[in-house]
């Protein structure tokens, strides 16, 4: 079944609040409401941290506020994890790594067309995770072809726990750091992380998607992984973003949705825009689109849209974030209204 778009809203899983109910209040405000992360509440929210919850040889520092990996460990470990890894019991988040899970699973979502959860992907998680020798557990064979089968083991729990609860769930996975293996730099090449990542994918229930605040060759993602949903920063990239044409035009023609982040989190942005200034920029981004030959009804019936990022540093809080949100639905309401996008 296609994913409806027409402009629905949703937004990134980190949100700055302390308070957990309203936190999952303001989630459940957007079309596509989600369970939210609170690094605020704890580290333990934090996402690198809370998808290495009984991953072998991790060792997490509260008070420095690090993730490492010990190999020798990891491989003393490997042992008794592999007799617990028949049970989906090893592989949930517990209350102490996410305390608003269980909170938005016993809210009533039944109403709601969609719900999401999400998690770090693994290529972003392999390069932020260091071992004793300080070198990113991405480079260790052993450890790297281990991540990718765990953090899709744990993808596909939490797909199975959400659909406990409503009949159409579906996790997209958190790519912050991607745009890494594009440099020269990378021990790591883009082809390799390629067939990893479409393995991978492969691997997961339910749609399958991608969120990224940063800048990729954006190819790498419209094609050939055989993603269902690619969410973006369209407000600081979506200009970049739309030269791909003819790799949006395949993933567009394949069914898939975009979610176009187009409203501003920061404090300081946000207080310099307004609604028909953000539908106009987004506006713009798909005029570049249809220069090329794709349809405005076509992005429109596959369009999500979203807050730009997650933001936990402005000085007011969750007030920021809040009115991002509200401003969110407002764009989206403009833009269903002026284009009569209806289900």
């Amino acid at each position: 079944m296609p994913l409806p778009g027409n402009c629905r809203t949703t937004a990134m899983g980190i949100l700055p609040h302390q308070e957990v109910e309203r936190a999952i209040d303001l989630a459940l405000t957007l079309d596509i409401p989600f369970w939210p992360q609170l690094p605020r509440f704890s580290y333990y929210e934090d996402m690198y941290v809370q998808v290495s919850e009984h991953f072998p040889g991790i060792q997490i520092d509260e008070r420095q506020q690090r993730i490492t990996l010990d190999t020798g460990r990891f491989l003393e470990e490997l042992v008794e994890y592999a007799e617990k890894s028949d049970s989906e019991a090893i592989f949930k988040l517990s209350p102490r790594y996410s305390v608003a899970l269980d909170a938005f699973l016993a809210r009533d979502i039944t109403s709601y067309r969609l719900v999401r959860g999400q998690s770090i992907g693994p290529i972003s998680f392999g390069h932020k995770i260091v071992d004793e020798n300080l070198k990113p557990i991405i480079y260790n064979d052993d450890v790297r072809e281990f991540m990718y089968d765990f953090i899709a083991r744990k993808i596909n729990v939490q797909y199975r726990q959400l659909q406990q609860a409503h009949a159409a769930p579906f996790i997209w996975v958190d790519e912050p750091g991607l745009e890494i293996i594009f440099g020269s730099f990378s021990g790591y090449s883009s082809e390799r992380a390629k067939r990893d990542m479409r393995a991978f994918l492969d691997s997961l229930e339910g749609p399958r998607g991608v969120h990224l605040c940063g800048n990729p060759d954006w190819s790498f993602l419209l094609q050939g992984l055989d993603l269902n949903i690619l969410s973006i920063d369209a407000y600081s990239l979506g200009q970049i973003f739309s030269r791909y044409t003819d790799a949006i035009r395949e993933f567009l023609d394949g069914g898939n949705i975009i979610c176009w982040g187009i409203v501003p989190t920061l404090s300081e942005e946000l207080g310099q825009e307004s609604v028909e200034k953000l539908v106009l920029r987004l506006e713009e981004i798909w005029s570049n689109l249809v220069g090329k030959g794709i349809t405005l009804k076509q992005i429109l019936a596959q369009a999500w849209l979203a807050p730009a990022r997650c933001c936990l540093i402005n000085t007011d809080g969750y007030l920021t974030v809040e009115r991002s949100f509200a401003t969110l639905r407002q764009v989206s309401a403009l833009l269903r209204d002026r284009y009569d996008l209806v289900d």
